[in-house]
């Protein structure tokens, strides 16, 4: 059994049609979790709130928080590396590789970004800034000093932090665009169906925005460049593949294509590439580039 160093959190929301219990709701909320899973974890006391183990019965009760611990019978050794490439005494910035989550998900518990770190650091208390889906790979932000995460929340929540991702998509059809072609995409993202994947809700308020260019052509795929301005789940996915410019190697978009777990052979062509801020604790102007690349047929660095 693999269970994860740290306890996972979720806070119960005031809702219109509460669930009876919070069993109930951590079914409903968590649908990738077999309930028999939850009912499991439930009476072997390993699901409470702060100091006390709650029950099948236990009521649901907004405004509390509900802890459990993620475990997985079986977890096997993810087979690249993480690279840091910048620390100081506030800030790590790491190349995340394809494929790895950033925080335990699914049938990763201790082989994420997060669990890795730790224990290659010894710094116990570090926590992303952001996140990158597992399929993408690229360049995340970690904060080493609990008291000063807030200062990093307020650059995201304020759009003062600039991201470039780097996208490879094949274009094909009538309309050809040419090197140059920008795009403009807001819209609205909402749950989708299967349970993991995001769509776009029609004539509601806008909730995400992305900027999107295209560098190059060639071989029948583009190079993007891809400026979100907010992190919505799946946003570029979505937003390129609104476009009808899907990303390659996409397996949730434009339709669901279900992979091995251990295939690592066709990683999504999608990369965060830069980023660049200006530290509220240093004031220095930082500008931070991955050094991993796309895949063949696509930009080479």
């Amino acid at each position: 059994m693999s269970i994860a160093p740290n306890a996972a959190r979720v806070y119960l929301p005031k809702l219109q049609n509460p669930p009876a219990t919070i069993l109930e709701y951590l079914c409903h909320h968590f649908p990738q979790v077999a309930e028999e899973v939850w009912m499991a974890r439930v009476n072997a006391g390993k699901v409470f709130t702060d100091d006390t183990k709650i029950h099948s019965s236990t009521a649901y009760q907004h405004g509390i928080t509900v802890a459990y611990f993620r475990e997985v019978e079986a977890e096997e050794k993810f087979p690249f590396q993480e690279d840091i490439i910048f620390e100081n005494d506030h800030l790590l910035a790491v190349d995340k590789p394809h494929f790895l989550p950033v925080t335990p998900a699914g049938q990763s518990v201790n082989e994420c970004l997060l669990y890795r770190l730790q224990r290659r650091t010894g710094i116990f208390d570090l926590a992303p800034l952001h996140r990158l889906d597992r399929d993408t790979a690229g360049l995340v932000l970690f904060s080493k000093v609990k008291a000063e995460r807030r200062l990093y929340a307020r650059l995201f929540a304020a759009q003062e932090v600039e991201r470039t991702y780097l996208a490879a998509a094949a274009i094909t059809g009538q309309r050809i665009p040419r090197e140059g072609d920008e795009w403009t995409v807001e819209n609205r993202l909402g749950p989708g169906d299967p349970w993991f994947r995001m769509k776009v809700v029609p004539e509601a308020p806008v909730n995400s925005t992305t900027q999107i260019r295209l560098k190059k052509v060639g071989d029948g795929f583009g190079l993007f460049e891809l400026h979100p301005q907010t992190g919505k789940k799946h946003q570029l996915r979505v937003h390129m593949t609104s476009l009808g410019f899907p990303i390659v190697n996409d397996c949730f978009y434009p339709t669901v294509r279900f992979r091995e777990a251990r295939d690592y052979s066709s990683p999504l062509q999608l990369l965060a590439s830069q980023i660049r801020f200006v530290d509220p604790i240093t004031a220095e102007d930082f500008r931070f580039e991955s050094k991993l690349a796309l895949a063949g047929g696509q930009e080479q660095r």
